[in-house]
């Protein structure tokens, strides 16, 4: 220690007697670079002393533009002289074999070698590479790129990339392998991958891709680690690739041991107040006992994040430990005073069409904040879940003085469109539908989506905008405005309805969500010789202005099939102006429940009532009806209160819908789920004419219900037995649709 001290003096000493003031500037070499830029850069100072320390610090900054190839520096006779060496420079770039420009411009953005830039020979080979994960990225994992340089006078030259794509190379199969513990059916549904099939051209999931195995890598660890499989491994990612340029994806996965939370308990260090915490213990006790979940331990970490800011408790930070014993897992929450740091400066980097606001917005820190890690990863963690980028960086450097900080963010731009078809048959009749989206249009982050579904007797459109972060308030701003057309020939009835409305939602308080909104409505029925009394009687065009709301509370573990929790939801329309007003309470309730890794059990709920106001009776298109999907057994809308030979639906409907998945109950390979369900349900009461029969009888049905990834697509099917119903009803024993994207 002592000779190191010594030879630091010794150094600090010479460094100090050698310094020199500059009185003069030389410089030599120089051809694009004027004498005034190379100061600039090299941040040099007329009667400034220079020691070697300070001349290395030039020499350091200078190379560090990437101007040139060679600088010498030396300093005497108090006259700084630079010799410099320029790269070449580049004239062009030209992208040959390749016809998009698209394309084109994401490669010229994706290398570091840049049109009038210098050339710098080592980024050659790493552009290449570059331009080659981008062509892998769409599925051309064999894209052949050679680079030749066209050399000229002046120190220019030319770049010439050329590009033979190959053909993409397609999944043909995805097998999931190891102790799994998971149905194959499940696990497919939860990765980006798919397999190739012919009618799934607009898809590019299809495509091998490194970015999207990774990606599933990712989301498959998050799945079984939020139904308690801790230390669960994705042990090997296999693609072989055939001679038909086909590969065979193969995720070796090793769940482990499934673990319940015995544990919880916070450890809040000095000089903090521990009583500031004791309110915690209430959310504790709804956990322990329940299968592990990073995001059950994210939803405590964010109740404690609000306990801090309602405390007003700054440069309080948190971490997490977790002890294991047996399949127990134990958490204890530490929460310390952490380092009095503020945020001096925050940089938005790699963003070319995305608003740097956009970005800013989903920060939960700003320039002058105190630093807060948790704060700082829960910011790109939300950053993330935008999907607007293909990959979020950050750096974290020392500022000015000790106790600033400034973080960069560095974004990965990515194609955010998207166009989607789909198709499906069965024995309801066929549909066909398409969307096409943008998810960040004109780089402001906004949602904007239109789509058309065909059916037999209908015909329906939507254009939709939405802002997930309306002037970055955190709550979203929704329009849409929409065109259904029904043509019911049987029924001698044609009726178009036009829609349009403005809505927002936001997060009152922890997993309680309000969603208010307003409606403009143009309701248009013909009814032909054919139609019933009650049709042609609520025949003409009508105008309504409605005010709507909702308040949800979503305890679910996750939003994608659920295990454990439950969600409930209250709806209520109230007319602002209408030619026929009316009032429509709706309520759902969903409880889910795993009994095993396989077998997840479900109760639901839905009801919903409406009726008219001021005499007014309840026109055909806003009588409520129960789906298929709630009352299984019976014919889509064929139940409940009958004028004639049309079901006109009800002013009340009601259901309860008991499911559970059975595991394994066919071999794997069939790529088959079964699950068993109990429907109760009932359609009643009509307000336009007390004479017809409304009957409240229950119905029943109890069945069985199958689906199956077939070589033409997903295919599903349903069959049940009624064991309660009404004599006008139209039952179903079985019923089986096709469908598929495309």
């Amino acid at each position: 220690m002592k000779i190191f001290l010594i030879n630091l003096l010794l150094l600090l000493f010479f460094s100090t007697l050698s310094a020199e003031i500059v009185k003069n500037i030389e410089i030599s070499g120089n051809d694009r670079y004027s004498k005034e830029t190379i100061i600039v850069y090299g941040d040099i100072k007329i009667n400034n002393d220079y020691s070697p320390i300070d001349l290395n610090k030039i020499l350091q900054d200078l190379y560090s533009t990437n101007f040139f190839k060679t600088i010498n520096i030396d300093l005497e006779n108090n006259t700084l002289k630079i010799n410099v060496t320029e790269y070449e420079t580049i004239n062009d770039i030209n992208i040959v074999g390749e016809k998009a420009k698209k394309i084109k411009e994401a490669i010229l953005k994706s290398i570091q070698l840049k049109k009038n830039n210098g050339f710098i020979k080592s980024y050659l080979s790493e552009d290449v590479d570059a331009m080659k994960n981008l062509y892998a990225s769409l599925g051309y994992n064999f894209a052949k790129i050679d680079a030749k340089i066209e050399r000229f006078t002046g120190n220019r030259l030319n770049l010439i990339f050329t590009v033979v794509r190959g053909e993409k190379t397609k999944i043909r199969n995805i097998y999931f392998i190891g102790d799994k513990k998971v149905k194959y059916t499940t696990l497919r549904d939860i990765i980006v991958s798919q397999e190739h099939k012919f009618w799934k051209f607009l898809s590019s999931s299809t495509n091998l891709n490194n970015a999207n195995i990774e990606l599933d890598k990712r989301l498959l660890e998050n799945y079984y680690k939020s139904i308690g499989y801790y230390d669960v491994k994705i042990v090997s990612t296999n693609a072989e690739i055939s001679q038909e340029n086909e590969t065979t994806l193969t995720y070796n996965i090793n769940a482990g041991k499934r673990y319940r939370i015995t544990k919880i308990s916070t450890n809040v260090k000095d000089p903090l107040d521990k009583t500031l915490f004791s309110s915690l213990n209430k959310e504790y006790i709804k956990i322990v006992g329940k299968y592990y979940s990073p995001f059950l331990i994210t939803k405590l970490l964010d109740r404690l994040d609000l306990l801090i800011d309602d405390k007003e408790l700054q440069f309080v930070e948190h971490s997490i430990s977790e002890s294991i014993e047996g399949d127990s897992i134990e958490i204890k929450i530490n929460v310390y005073e952490g380092k009095k740091q503020l945020i001096e400066r925050i940089n938005v980097k790699g963003n070319t069409v995305t608003n740097e606001e956009v970005i800013r917005s989903e920060l939960y820190l700003d320039e002058g904040d105190p630093f807060n890690k948790q704060k700082f990863q829960k910011s790109i963690l939300n950053l993330k879940s935008r999907n607007l980028f293909g990959e979020v960086k950050t750096e974290i450097k020392d500022g000015t003085s000790s106790d600033l900080k400034i973080i960069d963010v560095i974004v990965e731009e990515k194609p955010t469109g998207e166009i989607s078809a789909g198709a499906g048959i069965g024995t309801t009749g066929g549909s066909f539908s398409f969307r096409v989206a943008e998810n960040n249009w004109l780089g402001k982050g906004l949602k904007v989506s239109t789509f058309i579904d065909a059916k037999k007797e209908s015909l329906k459109g939507a254009f939709t905008i939405s802002d997930p972060n309306f002037r970055y308030s955190g709550n979203s701003l929704d329009y849409y405005i929409s065109n259904t057309k029904t043509d019911s020939k049987t029924s001698g009835y044609e009726n178009t309805l036009i829609a349009s409305g403005l809505g927002t939602s936001f997060e009152q308080y922890q997993d309680i969500f309000i969603s208010p909104g307003v409606s403009l409505r143009l309701d248009d029925l013909k009814v032909n010789s054919t139609g019933s009394a009650g049709l042609k009687k609520q025949a003409g065009t009508f105008t309504e202005l409605a005010f709507d709301y909702g308040v949800a509370v979503d305890k679910r573990n996750s939003r994608y099939k659920p295990t454990d929790g439950y969600f409930s939801k209250f709806n209520q329309g109230l007319p602002l102006y209408a030619d026929s007003p009316f009032i429509i309470n709706t309520y759902q309730y969903s409880a889910y429940k795993a009994l095993s890794a396989d077998l997840i059990g479900s109760i639901k709920f839905y009801g919903s009532a409406i009726n008219g106001l001021n005499d007014k009776d309840v026109r055909i298109s806003k009588r409520v009806t129960l789906s298929q999907t709630k009352m299984r057994g019976f014919e889509q809308g064929k139940i409940g209160p009958k004028d004639g030979k049309d079901f006109i639906g009800g002013n009340y409907a009601a259901a309860v819908n008991v499911e559970t998945s059975l595991p394994n109950l066919l071999p794997e390979y069939t790529k088959t789920d079964i699950g068993l369900f109990l429907d109760l349900g009932n359609v009643w009461s009509v307000d336009y004419d007390s004479s017809i029969e409304d009957t409240n009888k229950i119905r029943s049905t109890v069945g069985m219900a199958a689906d199956w990834n077939s070589p033409l697509g997903p295919m599903s099917f349903i069959l049940s037995q009624n064991v309660t119903k009404a004599s006008t009803d139209v039952t179903e024993t079985f019923n089986f649709r096709l469908g598929t994207r495309f």
